[in-house]
Formats: structure tokens, sequence, C-alpha cells
């Protein structure tokens, strides 16, 4: 790389050393482990491990500045402007995990769903209380939002999963609708193209990529992703810059209602066979059917992932401590 490129990349916000690289690189597998789970938040992921602010500082940075240098040419510039060096690790941490651990997620939640949802369950609970601790003031406004917040969880993550259209137009709107999830702690992207009945659709385009039909349906997606990340990122930064203590109220509240979809015990009350596979359309919490051995893994698992948060959450607020210029 030139050294006015390596200049370039460098003077942007991001890791400073390779350790630095290598744990941004793990909450980016942290994030795609999370994007897996319907019902499961990157989003939440990165609120958890601290770079919840950079990640949407991140993403706006690919705004008029940028495509104006592009469109005169000046890529020094264009390349001064993005925050790539902090979204290349990340990034390359989400691939990892969606390529990787795809399989095995799949293969836990068919054949041990009760500890990998109590795991996600106790995930879940801890970054509630840490994302709720970071309002600095909590008043009428703020129990109200909080409130409204958990409603709009519960309601959304309750809806069954539609049938909906195949044409292009409908797959650009489901992907600016699912890619706001990355960002948005609470509930996944996966859970929003099974509400718009699309999940399945997509997936399966992605297993033949180079298929003519197929490829359009990617590009086309990949088009309404970025732009409905693009927008819905800079909403989110204004909504904390201007109200931080009742967006984060919000959020901590949709955590809070979404909660019900991570349940660990559940009973599926209507079933769909797609493609000769069974997809579950409807299901309800039950209570734990007894308290055997599943019963106390499952306790163990949600500890586990209740730990981990905290264990993260004092990191995190430790290296700020030590380093507040980052």
């Amino acid at each position: 790389m030139p050294n006015k490129y390596r200049d370039a990349f460098m003077a942007s916000p991001g890791p400073n050393t390779w350790r630095q690289a290598g744990l941004l690189w793990l909450k980016g597998l942290c994030m795609g482990v999370a994007d897996i789970i319907p019902g499961v938040s990157g989003g939440t992921m990165a609120f958890i491990t601290g770079i919840y602010g950079d990640l949407l500082e991140a993403i706006t940075s690919f705004g008029g500045r940028f495509f104006g240098r592009l469109l005169r040419l000046d890529l020094v510039g264009a390349l001064r402007e993005v925050h790539l060096r902090f979204l290349l690790p990340l990034m390359l941490g989400v691939g990892v995990a969606l390529v990787s651990m795809a399989r095995l997620m799949h293969y836990l939640l068919e054949y041990h769903p009760v500890p990998v949802w109590a795991l996600f369950f106790g995930l879940i609970a801890a970054s509630i209380v840490v994302i709720g601790r970071r309002a600095e003031r909590r008043g009428a406004d703020w129990w109200l939002s909080l409130a409204l917040g958990a409603a709009a969880g519960f309601v959304v993550v309750g809806l069954i999963p539609v049938t909906t259209p195949d044409e292009l137009w409908f797959i650009f709107l489901a992907a600016m609708v699912a890619i706001c999830a990355m960002i948005l702690p609470g509930i996944s992207g996966a859970f929003i193209l099974l509400l718009l009945g699309k999940y399945v659709y997509v997936t399966s385009a992605l297993r033949d990529p180079f298929d003519p039909r197929n490829m359009l349906i990617i590009v086309v997606f990949a088009c309404g992703a970025a732009l409905g990340l693009a927008g819905f990122s800079r909403v989110l930064k204004w909504l904390l810059a201007r109200w931080h203590d009742l967006t984060v109220a919000a959020l901590t509240g949709f955590m809070i209602g979404a909660m019900r979809k991570i349940w660990p015990w559940k009973e599926v009350v209507e079933s769909r066979v797609v493609s000769g596979k069974v997809y579950v359309v409807q299901e309800q919490n039950v209570w734990p059917p007894d308290f055997g051995g599943e019963f106390w893994l499952a306790v163990a698992m949600a500890l586990v992932g209740l730990i981990a948060v905290l264990i993260l959450e004092r990191v995190s607020s430790r290296r700020a401590a030590l380093h507040p210029e980052r």
C-alpha cells in the first residue's frame, strides 16, 4: 500500500495494535453469532462489548463527504473520511461467525435448544441491566420510554410470520427493515426476515449464489440493506445525541419486551413445511416440564451468560477509564 493511502487509512479511528484489532475481531465474532439466531441481536452484543457508539460513528462515516470525494476521484481523501480501520476487523469477525458458526448454531438449536436459549437469556438479562445503567437521569419520562419500548418489543416478537410477495421491490424493502436489527438491540435481522416471510427465500438464494436469479436477489438485498443501515444508523445516532437517556430507556425496554422470544422452554403451536423442511410459525412459552438435569444445565448456562456480560462490561469500563480519549 503506498504511503499516502496507508497514512489516510491510519488517520481514521480504529485499533492501534494487533492485540486491539484481535479484540475487536472477537467482538465482531460475538455479533455474528448473535445475528445467526432469530431473536438475538448483533446490536445487543455491540452494546454489551462497549462499541455501540463507535459502530454508529463508523457506519455514518459513509456519508456525503465520503461520496463527494469519491466522485472527485479523491481516493486518499475518501479513505481518510471512513472508519475502515475500525470496520475491517469487526466485519471480518462477523463474517467468520456467519460462515463458520451457522451450521453449529443451527445444530445446537435443533438438538439442544434449551441450554442454548438459556445461555442467550442470561446474556440478554445481564445486558439489560448494563445498558439501563448508562442513563444519567431516570425521571417519569425515562420510565415511560422504558415501558413503551418494552411494549413494542413484546408485540413485535409475538407477531406471526406472514406470506409476502417475492418481487424484487419487496426483497429490497425487507432488507432495509431487517438490517436495522443489526444495530437495534433486542431483535435480530433473521427474526425480522421470518416475520416478513423472506427468511427461507433469502437463505435459499445464498446457498446457490452464482445462479443468475439468485445473484440478482442477493444484489437487490445488499442494496436495500446498505440503504437501510445508512439511514437508520443516522437516526439512532441523532436520537442518542439529542435524547440520550430516553433513547437508552427505549432500547432497554425493547430488549425487556423481546425477552419472551428467547425464553428457553417453548411449545410449538403451529409449524409449516417449506421445501421439505419444517419451520415453526407460532410457539408459546411454557414452564419447565421438570427440574431434572436439563433444567439445571439451563440454569448453569444462563449464569454463564450473565457472568460473561458482567465481565465484559467491567473490562470495557476499565479500558474506558484508562483510555478516556478513545
